[in-house]
C-alpha cells in the first residue's frame, strides 16, 4: 500500500538526505546538551538522552543508505519528523524539562517536513509537534502556563511551515510553467524540437519500434515569398494555419507534431510502417493544398508544402540517421517541383 501523494516527499532522495542530516545534527546537539543541561546532572539522567541520540543516528543511517523512493512510498520519510517529535517530547518528559530551550527543538522536525514534504506531510508534522508539546507541558506546568507555551510554540510552527510550503509550491509551479513554455512553441502551439527528440528516442526504445517509427518533415513552399509579398504577420498566420491543418489530419494519440524551427514542421508516427507513413505523408500534402489560408480581406492564399518521410528500420537505424533520411527525402520533394512528398531511399 502506497502513501497518498499529499503526504509524501517532493523529492524523495533530497528528503532522505535532509532527514539524515537533521537527525544527525539533532543527535549531536542532544549528546552535547545532555552534559551541560542542569536538569541532567547525573549519569542516570543522561543515559536516556544517549539512547535517544543513538536511535536518531540509526534512523539517519537508514534514511541515508536506504532506497529513497521505497522509503517515501512506505511512509518512512513522512514518519521521520513525527518520530523526531516523539523523541524530543520523550526526552523532555524524562528530564522534566519543558523550558523554551527544549521546546524550540520541535522546530527541527517541522522545518524538515515543511521543506521536504508536501502540504499534507508538513501539516502532519505540525500537528504531531503541537500535540506532543501539549502532552508534555500540561503534565509539568500549570494549565494556564502550559496553554500559553503551546499556543505560542504551535502558532510559530504553523506559520513557519505554512510559509515554507507556500514558497515551495510557488517555486514548483514556476518551474512547471517554465518547463511548459520550453516544451511548446509560442507561435503555433506545437511542441518544440526538444520534446520531439525525447518522444522519438522513447519510440525507438519502446515496443512500438518493432513495428517501425516514421518521421515526416514538412516545409512550407515559397515561405519567403509569402513573407515578402504579404508581410511577416501573414507568414506567422500561415504557420499557425499549417499547424492546425496538420493537427486535424492526424490522430492526436498516435502522433507528435512539432515545429522544428522557421517554416519547418515535423510529424512523428510511432508504430508505423513505411507504407502507412508514405500514405500519411501524401494525405498531409493533399490536406494542406485543399485548405488555403483566408486573409484579413477575405481572399484565399494558397499554401502548399513539400514533405519528406523516412522510417526506422527501413530507411535508418537510429535517431540521427532517421532525421538525415527524412531531410534528404524533403529536399527530393523540393527538387521534384514542391507540393508533393518523397520517401527516403526512392
Amino acid at each position: 500500500m502506497s502513501l497518498p501523494l499529499s503526504l509524501r516527499a517532493r523529492h524523495p532522495r533530497r528528503a532522505a538526505r535532509t532527514a539524515a542530516a537533521v537527525l544527525t545534527a539533532g543527535a549531536v546537539v542532544l549528546l552535547v546538551y545532555s552534559f551541560i543541561d542542569p536538569a541532567t546532572p547525573t549519569l542516570a539522567q543522561r543515559w536516556p538522552s544517549w539512547v535517544v541520540a543513538l536511535a536518531a543516528l540509526g534512523l539517519a543511517s537508514w534514511c541515508w543508505r536506504g532506497d529513497a523512493n521505497h522509503l517515501d512510498r512506505a511512509g518512512v520519510l513522512t514518519a521521520v519528523p513525527v518520530l523526531g517529535t516523539v523523541l524530543i517530547c520523550a526526552q523532555a518528559w524524562h528530564t522534566s524539562d519543558v523550558s523554551a530551550s527544549v521546546q524550540v527543538f520541535l522546530a527541527l522536525p517541522v522545518i524538515a517536513a515543511a521543506t521536504q514534504l508536501r502540504a499534507g506531510g508538513a501539516a502532519l508534522a505540525v500537528t504531531a509537534a503541537v500535540a506532543g508539546d501539549l502532552v508534555v507541558t500540561t503534565h509539568f506546568l500549570a494549565l494556564p502556563a502550559a496553554l500559553t507555551d503551546v499556543i505560542f510554540v504551535g502558532t510559530t510552527l504553523a506559520v513557519v511551515a505554512t510559509v515554507l510550503v507556500r514558497l515551495l509550491d510557488i517555486q514548483e509551479a514556476d518551474k512547471a510553467e517554465l518547463a511548459r513554455l520550453a516544451a511548446v512553441d509560442t507561435l503555433t502551439g506545437l511542441v518544440t524540437r526538444r520534446v520531439l527528440d525525447d518522444a522519438l528516442a522513447a519510440s525507438l526504445s519502446s515496443a512500438a519500434s518493432a513495428q517501425g517509427t516514421a518521421l515526416i518533415l514538412v516545409d512550407v513552399d515559397n515561405f519567403k515569398t509569402i513573407n515578402d509579398g504579404h508581410g511577416h504577420p501573414v507568414g506567422d498566420d500561415a504557420l499557425r494555419h499549417l499547424a492546425r491543418v496538420l493537427a486535424s489530419s492526424v490522430r492526436e494519440h498516435d502522433a507528435v507534431i512539432s515545429r522544428m524551427g522557421g517554416d519547418e514542421l515535423a510529424v512523428l508516427l510511432p508504430g508505423c510502417s513505411a507504407q502507412v507513413a508514405a500514405a500519411r505523408a501524401a494525405d498531409l500534402v493533399q490536406a494542406v493544398r485543399a485548405a488555403p489560408l483566408r486573409l484579413a480581406d477575405g481572399t484565399l492564399l494558397p499554401v502548399t508544402v513539400s514533405v519528406g518521410v523516412a522510417q526506422v528500420p527501413r530507411h535508418a537505424v537510429g535517431l540521427r540517421e532517421l532525421y538525415a533520411a527524412a531531410d534528404a527525402a524533403l529536399y527530393d520533394a523540393k527538387r521534384g517541383g514542391r507540393d508533393q512528398f518523397a520517401s527516403a531511399g526512392l
